[in-house]
């Protein structure tokens, strides 16, 4: 499976970062197999960071890695995916650790409906139902060192402006 990174600088060798940021998935290598998304979220990160948009892309070997790791597939922003990006992005999360995760990733859009809830000014039927329509983009994050091992480097490519 092809997957691609987005980042201000080129990214050969992936590592697990601890964030001072609540992410979606908790701490991890992010990645996703749309290459659109990657290219918005770099520019997001030269936006913070400066630097150039960087997209660098993966050979990731999924099946294999599906079959030997503990591998978490959201399929749908459902509500059990619902509740595991909630704690993730409150820094509650304590249940069941995984080598890899994957499911939808909200856009800018869909953030606001996350803070809307966590605020208390949206109720959680609203929210899911507000997600059920919105467009959604895949997140694959790698969340160990042994998932790691299934990516393999392909290239980087600066992104050009639109």
């Amino acid at each position: 499976m092809l997957v691609y990174h987005g980042s201000n600088v080129p990214v050969e060798r992936p590592e697990i970062r601890n964030t001072n940021r609540n992410l979606d998935f908790g701490n991890g290598f992010y990645t996703t197999s749309v290459l659109e998304q990657a290219q918005r979220f770099c520019q997001i990160v030269c936006s913070r960071r400066g630097g150039s948009p960087i997209i660098s892309v993966y050979d990731l070997d999924f099946e294999a890695a599906i079959k030997s790791l503990t591998c978490k597939v959201f399929p749908a922003a459902d509500d059990e995916w619902f509740d595991f990006v909630c704690d993730n992005r409150m820094g509650i999360y304590q249940g069941k650790k995984y080598d890899i995760i994957t499911g939808v990733v909200a856009n800018d859009i869909v953030y606001r409906i996350f803070i809307g809830y966590l605020a208390g000014v949206t109720s959680r039927e609203e929210a899911l139902k507000q997600l059920r329509v919105r467009e959604l983009y895949n997140q694959i994050t790698l969340c160990t060192e042994d998932a790691l091992k299934y990516l393999s480097f392909r290239s980087f490519e600066e992104v050009r402006d639109r």
